[in-house]
């Protein structure tokens, strides 16, 4: 009988309950359970395959031939029992033989089937399992016998757990008694050391199937009441005040009351579970959501409601103690698949010394919060929940994104004497934090920071830098869950302006689009094979003028009475800087004409990313009031390499004599023309590779707040124009290694390159 809603998912279970309450061993409960799934869905096929030592053994079936039990063994990834089983993935296919990974064996006398549907049996948030379904007619099952079948499974991995039918040693093979070096993301700089303690104890569904819907149901609504409570709270409470951090906070509370999620949860207590497992069936379904997610945007929105679902899991089963609420010991070091913000924000910053995720990125609202906090965080560690024990030590090393898991004695000291050089050096960087950035022979230098946060103009004095030399305006617009109005947008420019004080603020027009899309703002165009040299930055808000005119009149009323300096990105010819600017002025005209208070001045500046506009600078520096240069982009665009590409990672040096002939030769164009030139990115915030753009003669560095003691402390150390002669003749005629020269000469020069 073709499925229909979570009542035929329910009748399902209801037998299984039956099967899974009556005597007898789990080989005969589950030889009844295919009978039972094939009856209810009408297939001619259903099987049970379940990991034993390391392999998927057929463990029941229902059509295919009983003599291949416990005989036919796939290895993980092989066939498409084993792809299901390794991805954790549903696979449903009309031609099962059409599929780059069919694999067939003749002892199963399978040959006559052709659809196929095969869902992951989970245990533990690891598969276990394949619970999979054949047809005669090649069709596709439809996505309510998906549905019911993964339900089902998720059942299923009760009675299997229970009869220990599976390797049950998994993690305690992955856990050793000595010291594990795991590498990761390093998502927050700083190195910590301290006990592991993980994020939240584990919620072991023991029941899966309801006695009571309604009663189940009144749980769950119990449940979402007492965590919207919780967040309402935490949002109340959080110490960042208005900002950034605030619109987290409101994305986050905004899934909480999402009545689709509630719903979906509903309807899997409608199809028989139990409010935990109704849960994390819901849990389930997002994790594979976010296996198919690229976007880096929308799976942030996801981890966010999967700490959600966790929130209400504990709720709901009773047990809500995170470690925030069961107490941290003093040097705490924080494991967890991944974080919430809200989550974060609930720890005693004095003893959270560091965080490990599992997951983590870049751009997670987490980290965002993880930076304010000042708590080192490395992510991307597979498994590190099954590795780490509770209380063990750890060392983190967000420097270098690297974990160290119970170290040994040697280990240790060595990682604390480096800890120790760290925070000697961050003494030396704090003693040179408001001299003047000044090199030896007295050339003065610019040294300002990039920013994204109303709180890191606040922390310039903190710093020592000379202002901020980009401000990312998309940032609001990457926390936002809608399109930032025009007074959001004024409130933070304004409140940036104001914390800066006298220091100059250059704020960079919007750079969304390409790999930093945003789900709100539809771009009616198809994935693009290259995001990074697509229709972004400029180009989109050229394109969409409303919203580069609205951040426009936002910039120009919260300078009024101000000097605004303002930059725009991914500049190709010198006529898309015309328009950006033309446009930008007819705002300022509009603001005359509501007597709104204008800028004292408005000095408008262009990002150098594309390399063809170095071909255009006779046409384009008389124009602008400042250059800015954007190494990341411009490397990867000179070299064809995609600096996100990890395979890709060492096939170009930022000291590539190529690069830094290029640079020079436009940091030449700026001189003879007056122009003021700042260099902004990664590049400029190394020691070494600040060293060979002063060589160059490079004057002015926009970098992270943290590389602005050891730039200052470079700048200070080194005689500039000893420098720039030996990097002229390196130029002409470079040598073997150029990164080992220079770092020889620094050697003999007492340069502080770190």
């Amino acid at each position: 009988m073709p499925l229909t809603a979570a009542a035929s998912a329910r009748e399902i279970l209801t037998g299984l309950h039956d099967v899974m309450a009556g005597r007898g061993s789990a080989q005969s409960k589950l030889d009844k359970v295919v009978d039972l799934i094939a009856e209810k869905m009408e297939s001619e096929v259903c099987s049970i395959y379940l990991l034993r030592e390391n392999k998927l053994e057929l463990f029941a079936t229902h059509g295919l031939r009983k003599e291949a039990v416990h005989v036919t063994k796939l290895k993980l990834g092989e066939g498409l029992v084993g792809t299901i089983a390794n991805e954790g993935r549903v696979l449903n296919l009309a031609e099962a033989s059409s599929h780059a990974e069919f694999v067939y064996r003749p002892e199963t006398g399978e040959e006559s089937f052709h659809s196929f549907a095969g869902v992951p049996i989970v245990y533990r948030e690891a598969p276990v399992g394949v619970l999979s379904v054949q047809h005669d007619d090649p069709r596709r099952y439809a996505d309510v016998e998906i549905e019911a079948l993964q339900t089902v499974a998720m059942v299923l991995s009760e009675l299997i757990a229970n009869a220990r039918l599976v390797d049950g040693a998994r993690r305690n093979r992955l856990r050793s008694a000595g010291p594990l070096r795991l590498s990761g993301l390093k998502l927050v700089a700083g190195m910590a050391k301290g006990q592991a303690v993980f994020h939240e104890p584990q919620v072991l569904i023991e029941h899966t199937v309801a006695e009571d819907t309604e009663a189940e149901r009144a749980r769950v609504y119990g449940a979402f009441r007492k965590m919207r409570e919780q967040i309402d709270n935490i949002e109340r409470e959080a110490e960042f005040g208005t900002g950034e951090h605030q619109e987290i906070l409101e994305t986050y509370r905004m899934f909480a009351y999402d009545e689709g999620w509630s719903r979906r949860i509903n309807e899997a207590i409608d199809s028989g579970l139990t409010a935990e497992a109704a849960i994390e069936r819901v849990q389930q379904r997002t994790r594979a959501r976010m296996r198919e997610i690229d976007d880096p945007i929308l799976q942030e929105r996801m981890h966010d409601l999967e700490d959600l679902a966790n929130r209400l899991l504990r709720i709901v089963s009773g047990r809500m103690g995170t470690a925030a609420q069961t107490g941290l010991p003093h040097d705490a070091i924080l494991i967890a698949r991944n974080l919430g913000p809200a989550e974060l924000l609930e720890y005693d910053k004095r003893r959270l010394k560091g965080v490990v995720l599992e997951e983590g990125s870049l751009t997670a609202h987490m980290t965002i919060v993880a930076r304010a906090m000042g708590v080192p965080v490395v992510g991307r560690l597979a498994d590190v929940r099954h590795i780490a024990e509770d209380g063990d030590m750890v060392l983190v090393d967000g420097d270098n994104g690297s974990v160290i898991i119970r170290p040994s004695r040697p280990l240790q000291t060595s990682f604390e004497q480096r800890m120790a050089l760290s925070q000697k050096r961050r003494a030396q960087y704090e003693a040179v934090r408001g001299l003047a950035a000044e090199t030896l022979d007295g050339a003065r230098m610019s040294v300002m920071v990039n920013a994204g946060l109303a709180e890191d103009a606040a922390s310039l004095e903190l710093t020592g830098a000379d202002g901020i030399g980009l401000f990312r305006t998309e940032f609001q617009f990457l926390v936002s869950a809608t399109l930032p109005g025009r007074e959001s947008q004024l409130k933070l420019y304004k409140r940036v302006l104001e914390a800066a004080g006298d220091k100059p603020v250059i704020f960079r027009t919007l750079d969304i689009g390409g790999d930093k899309a945003l789900p709100y703002l539809s771009t009616d165009s198809t994935e693009a094979e290259n995001p990074s040299m697509g229709w972004r930055a400029l180009r989109l808000s050229l394109d969409r003028s409303t919203l580069m005119k609205a951040q426009a009149r936002a910039l120009i009323q919260a300078a009024s009475g101000r000097v605004l300096r303002v930059m725009f990105p991914m500049i190709s010819e010198p006529w898309e800087y015309e328009q950006a600017r033309a446009l930008f002025e007819e705002q300022v005209e509009w603001a005359a004409r509501g007597n709104r208070k204008l800028p004292e001045r408005i000095e408008f500046g262009a990002m150098l990313e594309v390399p063809a506009l170095a071909e255009m600078l006779d046409q384009l520096l008389p124009r602008v009031d400042f250059l800015s240069i954007g190494t990341n982009d411009l490397t990867q665009f000179l070299f064809a390499a995609d600096r996100g590409d990890p395979r890709l990672a060492q096939r170009y040096d930022w000291l590539s004599p190529s690069i830094l002939r290029f640079l020079k030769r436009v940091i030449d164009a700026t001189a003879k023309s007056g122009t003021p030139v700042r260099i902004c990115g990664e590049m400029a915030g190394r020691p070494l590779e600040c060293m060979a753009l002063i060589g160059i003669g490079a004057n002015g560095f926009s970098i992270t707040p943290a590389a602005v003691g050891p730039i200052k402390a470079l700048i200070r150390s080194v005689d500039a124009s000893a420098l720039r002669a030996k990097m002229d003749g390196w130029l002409q005629k470079p040598p073997q290694d150029l990164r080992r020269a220079l770092t020889e000469w620094a050697r003999r020069h007492d340069v502080a390159v770190g």
